[in-house]
């Protein structure tokens, strides 16, 4: 009888809410880190055969 009271007083919301504020943060800490080595090294993100040698 104890197990079906207990399983019953799960709030689902409350569950989603956290679910979904533990999502935002690992995508949070993945964008903080791509745009950490964006500013770290700009350049490694361009591809060398955009490069255009100016005419001199």
């Amino acid at each position: 009888m104890e197990e079906t009271s207990l399983i019953s007083n799960i709030d689902v919301d409350k569950g989603f809410a956290i679910g979904f504020v533990v999502l935002m943060c690992l995508f949070l800490i993945v964008m903080t880190v791509r745009c950490a080595k964006l500013v770290i090294d700009p350049y490694k993100a361009i591809p060398t055969s955009t490069w255009q040698e100016e005419d001199v």
